[in-house]
């Protein structure tokens, strides 16, 4: 009864994908907004095992946002997803997103150490001056 969720986050929206026992249950949209991705999951995903994303730009906020939510964030390696993401024929967001959730249920993916958020914002801050 697990479910696995793949992101795949861009700046405006995110791809969602939801498997559960080999199979995608759900597929759709959503803004980049942590707290609608949340409600979202919850709403077609109760049993929620693993959410995975991978490395970017919004991957420390995500992060932190959505296990503020309580939702199980896993923030993974994007080039060690990218080698396999790369054999999909139709390269788009939603089969990105379905990709990243069978390595989730797989459990083949490589678990990346999200820095705290007020790490991310001290960098932030020396990187402006």
């Amino acid at each position: 009864m697990d479910q696995y969720i793949g992101l795949d986050v861009s700046l405006k929206d995110t791809a969602i994908s939801i498997r559960e026992d080999g199979k995608r249950i759900w597929r759709g949209k959503c803004p980049s907004d942590p707290k609608l991705l949340a409600e979202m999951i919850r709403k077609h995903a109760p049993h929620a095992r693993r959410v995975v994303f991978e490395t970017g730009p919004l991957s420390t906020w995500f992060y932190h946002a959505l296990t503020a939510e309580g939702m199980p964030a896993i923030c993974i390696e994007a080039r060690h997803a990218q080698k396999v993401l790369d054999e999909t024929l139709n390269k788009t967001d939603a089969n990105d997103a379905d990709g990243l959730a069978q390595l989730a249920e797989a459990g083949f993916y490589k678990v990346v150490r999200v820095k705290s958020f007020d790490s991310m914002l001290t960098r932030t801050l020396v990187g402006g001056r």
